[in-house]
């Protein structure tokens, strides 16, 4: 019962946790990026001690938590930063005294620093907090107050991300699993970074009550986004070649309710062809040995758990699995998104056809795969194919208006800069990716045979 009142509480309000959702915990303002299931055993590494995840539910997405001394130990405890310092000091002292001072004269020799390890050690015996430590550390180094604001500023962050580490928690959506998988863990994904999944969704023309054909070999991402945008109405139909389906694991993210979760279907392309022809027995077979090594990668993938990191295996294990979490988090899982396609919606689409058709399958031949999907859009439906390199989809397209089977075709690549906004150091961020694939589109007609 208590189970059916938390998944009726997470649907009447989702901007609050409940026992069983899943998270993004956001470490030290994006150093390290954990997806968690939370429940009364579940836990969260951070250094070489172990925080219980339990004060987390029942809190809004967006609250931020600190380590703190609880009754019990250390333990995360909400945390509401004030509203200082930046603003008010370039308001005032900025241009006076920062004009005086710079950092030509400092000496990293170690020296600087007269507070030992020791000291630290003995002053979180005695139950100091964090931010007691970094004040400590701050006011027995020899070079603080030469230091500029800025180098000021980022010695404190420094000091606070190791002795008061902050976790924001955040909600998963397709835009933060997007993000956190393209900056930890990009190959799982196929390298699709955000504003191309957005463009994905935009150029199929992704609406309510539309019915999407989906070929999902990025772990069940696109999936998850059509899902989120359809939000209980129409359908989302991953199709595979072969008798193994594509793994959609990252779908489970999403915290989708169970009426979302009953609209994503599964069904193999065989079932969806209109004619059962040699050609898609032949695509048959390649899809079973495809599946299988794609099935491989797959376990591979999440198995990795976050209680034993190699320091190989980090940015791995930082993005697990919520099967790799407790096992107690198994008694709050919701309906299961992926059952197979009834007949009578297969014959419907057959009859009717798909609305739109979005391909995601960087290890697919994807002429031999678009020949057999576009005759299942219905007429004048938009589609759009990502790929992370420019060939395949220069082919097909070339193919495309050769057999006049689509017009308004065009190749496009997504271009995102992203910006650090601060206090009067806003600017193009020094290290950002450059390249995030390219999205074929174009319209389906009416071939004239």
């Amino acid at each position: 019962m208590s189970q059916n009142n938390s998944q009726s509480d997470s649907i009447q309000n989702p901007r609050v946790t409940w026992e069983g959702c899943s998270v993004l915990l956001d470490i030290n303002d994006g150093d390290r990026l954990v997806f968690a299931r939370l429940s009364a055993g579940s836990t969260l590494k951070i250094g070489n001690k172990t925080y219980s995840l339990q004060p987390l539910i029942g809190c809004p997405f967006g609250s931020l938590f600190q380590v703190e001394n609880g009754n019990k130990g250390h333990c995360l405890a909400r945390f509401v930063p004030t509203v200082e310092g930046n603003n008010i000091q370039e308001k005032g002292d900025f241009e006076s005294q920062d004009e005086i001072k710079d950092n030509r004269a400092l000496v990293d020799n170690n020296k600087a620093q007269s507070l030992t390890g020791e000291e630290i050690n003995a002053m979180r015996s005695q139950g100091a907090t964090g931010d007691e430590i970094v004040e400590a550390l701050i006011a027995n180094s020899a070079t603080f107050e030469k230091k500029t604001l800025f180098s000021q500023e980022k010695y404190r962050l420094k000091k606070q991300k190791k002795y008061a580490p902050k976790v924001l928690l955040r909600r998963p959506f397709a835009r933060s699993i997007c993000e956190a998988y393209f900056k930890k863990y990009p190959a799982r994904i196929g390298f699709l970074r955000v504003d191309a999944l957005s463009l994905l969704l935009s150029m199929a023309n992704v609406t309510a009550n539309s019915d999407v054909l989906v070929v999902d070999m990025v772990g069940g991402l696109l999936t998850g986004a059509v899902a989120e945008r359809l939000g209980g109405t129409g359908y989302v139909c991953s199709t595979y070649l072969g008798s193994t389906p594509y793994s959609i694991d990252i779908v489970r993210i999403f915290n989708l309710s169970n009426e979302i979760c009953k609209r994503i279907v599964r069904s193999p392309l065989t079932d969806l062809s209109l004619s059962q022809n040699g050609t898609s027995e032949q695509i048959h077979q390649q899809g079973d040995d495809l599946n299988m090594e794609c099935l491989s990668n797959n376990q591979m993938s999440s198995s990795v758990g976050t209680e034993e990191i190699t320091p190989t295996e980090n940015e791995k294990s930082d993005l697990i699995s919520e099967a790799t979490v407790s096992p107690v988090n198994k008694t709050g899982k919701s309906t299961k998104a992926g059952n197979k396609a009834s007949k009578q919606a297969i014959d419907l689409w057959k009859e009717n056809g798909f609305s739109s058709l979005i391909i995601a399958a960087p290890e697919l031949d994807l002429w031999s795969l678009l020949k057999d999907l576009l005759p299942l859009l219905a007429n004048s439906a938009p589609f759009a194919i990502y790929h992370q390199y420019l060939q395949p989809l220069a082919t097909c397209m070339h193919n495309l208006q050769l057999g006049k089977m689509a017009i308004g075709l065009q190749i496009s690549e997504p271009w995102l800069r992203e910006y650090q906004v601060l206090p009067s150091r806003t600017h193009p961020c020094m290290q950002m990716s450059a390249f995030g694939g390219y999205i074929l589109s174009g319209i389906k007609i009416c071939s004239s045979s």
